[in-house]
């Protein structure tokens, strides 16, 4: 939804936060969170992979094995001839203390340290954008970090 949408430019990522936060706020009641804590991180997941889903043309994994771990979400992205294909790999946490910048600072260390996204360097997709997201309620943080790969 955020590629097709023109959301995952550099210049758009408040403005991805700004969509995902306008969406939850509309969407999404506290009460849709009412489970156990270690369960709430499952419901964005999930919430996400529907988002990400209808685009028909992308490949969408969800805790998919890569690197050393399994990735929340990974998406293939070949929709043009002309352009190259590109992977996401998306890690979401839920700010049990509502503090949504340290959770999406953890999801990027945990993408970093885990290693997430070789399966795509493996399959020569060289632009991987790697998002952390953190939600609270009806509150969410994005943040992005772009990694390319040069093959020698």
């Amino acid at each position: 939804m955020l590629f097709a949408t023109g959301y995952l430019t550099q210049r758009g990522r408040g403005e991805a936060q700004q969509q995902l936060c306008k969406y939850l706020r509309k969407t999404i009641s506290i009460r849709d969170t009412f489970v156990r804590k270690e369960l709430k991180e499952n419901f964005y997941h999930r919430m996400l992979l529907g988002l990400l889903a209808f685009k028909g043309s992308w490949i969408v994994s969800s805790n998919q094995e890569d690197g050393e771990g399994y990735a929340d979400i990974l998406v293939e992205i070949d929709d043009a001839a002309d352009a190259e294909p590109m992977g996401m790999v998306i890690e979401v946490k839920y700010a049990r203390d509502g503090d949504l910048y340290t959770a999406c600072r953890k999801a990027l260390e945990q993408m970093e340290k885990r290693q997430y996204g070789d399966a795509f360097y493996e399959e020569d997709i060289q632009k991987v954008l790697k998002y952390g997201i953190a939600c609270y309620k009806n509150k969410c943080k994005v943040m992005l970090a772009q990694a390319e790969r040069l093959c020698s």
